[in-house]
Parts: C-alpha cells; structure tokens; sequence
C-alpha cells in the first residue's frame, strides 16, 4: 500500500472516520468509495498489528457509521 501521512493512523485509532477518509482522499485523488477501501484495508492491518491500541470492539468502532 501506498504510505499514507501518519495522521490517517491516528485518526483511526481515534474514531475520526471522517478526518481519516478527508487525508485519504486528498493524498490518492480518489472517490468516496476509494477512500473507504483504502480505510478499511488500513483499519485492518491496524487492529491485527496493534489491537491494544484500540478503546472500542470493532462492533463499537462502527457503530453509527453508514457507508
């Protein structure tokens, strides 16, 4: 994967969804749904290289989130 700034890890380890898809979007001159799959596969390597970095589960994590 492509580096993204650090900023976009720790908007995901603090639940600034919205922050992190901005950067994303920014940094890639994607869409929307780009974006997502870019957060996503980066939320995933994430939370299996760094669980404990984590607050909430990953039902709390996306709770009120519609994509």
């Amino acid at each position: 994967m492509e580096q993204l700034p650090d900023s976009v890890d720790l908007d995901i380890f603090e639940r600034r969804i919205v922050a992190a898809l901005v950067t994303i979007r920014q940094v890639r001159g994607c869409n929307l749904h780009g974006a997502l799959d870019v957060f996503t596969e980066r939320y995933e390597v994430l939370r299996r290289e760094q669980p404990d970095r984590f607050r909430l589960t990953r039902e709390e994590y996306s709770e009120g989130v519609y994509t």
